[in-house]
């Protein structure tokens, strides 16, 4: 055995040669492997005696993708180019051997082989759109040529993984080789193509399926009509359709300028910028800097949720996911055989989208038990509190929890905005409660809110983290303060939509702005769709706001097809004479000047006072990093993921522009952002106060 360099090898078994790749922990295309494989396969083309090569990796998978962490700085080493080009081109037969993924760069040089060879539970696949990307080295000229021009617009758009069973149908593999036996069967196989004489199977020659879709440009413009909405907004999907138009029409040397030239735009762009760096704050996420990962955790193995409304049947749901029993309390059965009636529906239309079987309905279903009894609880290791976002109701219900459960329970409240330290005073531990927001429906939304009280353990801390990471969650951890960090900058952009429509904007404009910057939806018809009622009593109510008076016309929302919008049977929204009436009724009443807007403006007014709040936050110490702050936007209020969340956005319009344009609106921005403009460092960057060490 030969050593290339600290991370390739290469030996010769017999007749054929061996190239080895060692780079953990996912053998990524670093300069180090480029340059090791380059010299290995330049020494085994050479070597008289190797009759063929086999490409193989050892640790846990193939070759899973380039190393993101080498974009944007100057290139080094052998390029990918090259290592591609001395596989392709050998004058003797290359056979990768695929164990765990081959993703992205990794795909791309398997599909320089010429041969493939694949454990079972192999999986390949071209992800780069989900970094804001395309398959930059070949990956969108030579994939179509084998699994067809309609089965790679769905890969390179989707990043969706194909499995080895699926890639062996498709030709993509030439054999499948025993999942412990990867190696041997690899070397076998290139033993039998060359005893066989078989051909030097070129991907970049094999051009039959790109020629079936030729002069066929209804192919392209179907899926794209197909995915305009998932794709809305995104650069990089469009990109990847236009390389496969490119396999379809150009030749493949010309195919292979035109990839290269859109990887190039979308690199150097903002998007990818915008994706990449959230690929990154998603795994920064998790670390605290004084609960480190060695931290004590308790074990959970059944939990209790009170409330079996629309949130604690959510929150329930996700943990009977994981296999955990969750006991369910309500203080009706009317409404605790509602409530496991939704969660039963909910099951069963993921049933019939085939997303769970009929046995797994109901096994998720016999781990929720359902009780009036509050002492049921008293046997779980974890409880999370559900109920009405009233400060003296929760608590109550803690204190009460408090003389129930059992030593070294974790309690928990699911509030949204309350403060949890005086929600933890009314127990005798509250080192043991801690927030866990999670955010509607609980059993969709990614996002979980950690709330960290003032007298929260770590080891509690540790504990829900963990949790979180098992049923599927994305958490951050966050500090006390009204609204914590969503929903306490989520109030400055509701407060100036609301101020704007009172100044001469409309409604559906400011939803139109907010929609077309790549939000779902905008405020208003939020509003609508959640129900302008929540927290409206009619007979409290003395017309005072809008939303009062929306209610008073019996415009809840479209459950009663009227809100903010008119709506027709199909809940489809319109705007409304009757509320753009009632709005310049109500300006002028309050003595509220009118004018125009542009959308800029609406823009502008919606999320730079968001930004202020974020960085006032880091100020405080409520966040650990404004990525994390961008996360919790990203995962729980559908910020687009390609402008990267507000601190990151804030960045790529300039801060001394933020800076500007608040002091123009009347607000004092925060010191923080103050200082990062004068040092020109970066706000996506910044620490939270006391966060030094993160």
């Amino acid at each position: 055995m030969t050593a290339i360099n600290a991370v390739t090898t290469l030996e010769r078994e017999g007749d054929i040669a061996v190239v080895t790749l060692n780079s953990p922990p996912v053998n990524a295309l670093s300069a180090d492997v480029r340059d090791g494989l380059a010299e290995a396969f330049r020494r085994a083309t050479a070597d008289a005696e190797a009759r063929a090569i086999v490409l193989i990796c050892l640790g846990k998978t193939f070759i899973a993708g380039a190393d993101i962490s080498e974009f944007g700085k100057p290139p080094r080493g052998a390029s990918l180019f090259e290592v591609q080009d001395l596989m392709e081109g050998a004058p003797k037969p290359v056979v990768a051997a695929i164990h765990g993924a081959a993703l992205g760069g990794g795909l791309e040089v398997a599909l320089c082989a010429h041969y493939r060879v694949a454990v079972p539970s192999a999986r390949v696949g071209l992800p780069e759109v989900n970094l804001g990307l395309l398959p930059g080295a070949g990956g969108t000229q030579r994939l179509p040529r084998i699994v067809g021009v309609e089965k790679a617009l769905e890969m390179v758009t989707s990043g969706q993984q194909m499995s080895a069973k699926d890639a062996l149908a498709a030709g993509l593999v030439d054999e499948i080789a025993p999942e412990d036996g990867l190696r041997d069967a690899a070397i076998a196989f290139a033993r039998r193509i060359v005893a066989e004489n078989r051909p030097l199977k070129k991907v970049r020659d094999q051009n039959d399926k790109v020629e079936a879709a030729r002069g066929r440009p209804e192919v392209f413009e179907q899926f794209r009509k197909a995915n305009a909405r998932k794709f809305r907004g995104f650069l990089a999907p469009e990109y990847n359709i236009r390389c496969i138009e490119a396999a379809v029409n150009q030749p493949f040397e010309e195919g292979l300028k035109t990839e290269r030239k859109l990887f190039m735009e979308l690199v150097t762009g903002t998007q990818s910028a915008a994706q990449r760096y959230v690929f990154f704050a998603e795994r920064q996420v998790w670390k605290i800097p004084d609960v480190p990962e060695t931290t004590e955790t308790l074990p959970v193995a059944k939990v209790g949720v009170i409330g079996a409304g629309t949130m604690g049947g959510g929150i329930s749901m996700n943990f009977a996911n994981v296999g955990l029993p969750v006991t369910i309390v309500e203080t009706s059965q009317e409404a605790l055989d509602r409530g496991l009636g939704v969660v039963r529906r909910n099951y069963e239309t993921s049933a019939k989208r085939g997303r769970l079987t009929q046995e797994e309905v109901e096994a998720r279903m016999g781990r929720l038990t359902g009780t009036l009894e509050l002492e049921r609880l008293a046997d779980c290791d974890l409880i999370i509190e559900a109920v009405y976002e009233n400060m003296d109701v929760k608590k109550d219900v803690f204190g009460r929890l408090d003389r129930i459960a059992k030593p070294g329970a974790i309690l928990a409240s699911n509030t949204s905005y309350l403060n949890i330290d005086e929600i933890a005073s009314a127990t005798s531990r509250p080192q043991s409660v801690i927030g866990l927001h999670f955010f509607s429906p609980a059993n969709v939304m990614r996002l979980l809110e950690v709330v960290r009280g003032a007298k929260t353990s770590k080891t509690v801390i540790a504990t829900s983290m963990q949790l979180a990471k098992k049923i599927g969650k994305i958490a951050a951890l966050v500090g006390v303060g009204p609204g914590f960090v969503g929903n306490r900058m989520l109030a400055q952009r509701q407060q100036q939509a609301q101020a704007m429509i009172l100044e001469g904007a409309m409604p559906w404009d400011v939803d139109r702005v907010l929609y077309d910057f790549g939000f779902p939806m905008g405020p208003f018809a939020m509003s609508d769709l959640a129900g302008l009622d929540i927290g409206w009593n009619a007979q409290t109510s003395k017309g005072e706001t809008l939303r009062d008076r929306l209610c008073e016309m019996d415009r809840r929302g479209q459950k009663t097809g009227a809100g903010w919008y008119d709506y027709d049977a199909e809940r489809n929204a319109k705007p409304s004479p009757v509320v753009e009436k009632l709005i310049r009724d109500f300006a002028a009443e309050k003595g509220a000047p009118q004018r125009t807007f542009s959308d800029q403006e609406i823009l502008d007014r919606c999320l730079l006072p968001m930004i202020d709040e974020g960085a006032r936050i880091l100020e405080e110490g409520k966040a650990i990093r404004a990525s994390d702050i961008d996360i919790v936007w990203i995962n729980g209020y559908g910020w687009p993921v390609y402008r990267g969340g507000p601190m990151f956005y804030a960045d790529t319009i300039g801060l001394e522009r933020v800076i500007q344009d608040l002091k123009a609106m009347g607000r004092e921005p925060t010191e923080l952002l103050k200082r990062c403009a004068a040092e020109k460092a970066p706000l996506h960057q910044a620490k939270g106060a006391g966060m030094e060490r993160s």
